[in-house]
């Protein structure tokens, strides 16, 4: 092998070693492997489940939307509920009045991979259980969202009517 020929070959192991260091520390360097940041629009229908939910007239199953450490400001009630059994309470006594919930206008803030905000207006079709008679109820909303193990749940949710204009 001639003395240009070792050089050369020198040079490409070199050129290699530099190579494969650098792609190791840029994988290195990325981190694990991260999902993506949830759309807004995920987030928004996260509403249409526990809408759907409310549907199902079982307080236990909405709350089962909600964190063990959640805290609830409910639009009918001036008690705060701050864990499973008062949420679920308070579900008892809102679905007696079979509740049908439509979002007015939705504004979705995504702050991380794991958590966000959906806030706006929301109109509630409440049915007296007494009478039948129908009513509709407009009212601010925040849904503090969480992914908790894999599934999103609620970590704190104020709803409160619309003051009088």
């Amino acid at each position: 092998m001639t003395r240009k020929t070792r050089i050369r070959a020198a040079l490409v192991t070199a050129t290699a070693v530099v190579t494969a260091a650098t792609v190791t520390v840029g994988v290195g360097a990325a981190g694990p492997e991260r999902s993506p940041k949830p759309a807004k629009k995920q987030i928004a229908s996260l509403f249409d489940t526990w809408n759907a939910a409310l549907r199902t007239g079982d307080p236990d199953e909405v709350a089962a939307l909600y964190a063990e450490n959640a805290v609830l400001l409910p639009t009918v009630s001036n008690e705060v509920r701050t864990d499973r059994a008062g949420i679920v309470d308070y579900f008892e006594h809102f679905l007696a009045n079979k509740p049908v919930g439509e979002k007015v206008r939705t504004i979705v803030n995504v702050l991380d991979d794991d958590s966000a905000i959906d806030t706006g207006v929301y109109a509630f079709t409440l049915t007296d259980p007494d009478t039948g008679e129908k009513r509709v109820v407009e009212a601010r909303y925040t849904y503090e969202y969480e992914k908790r193990d894999g599934t999103w749940k609620i970590v704190n949710h104020h709803s409160s009517a619309m003051p009088e204009q």
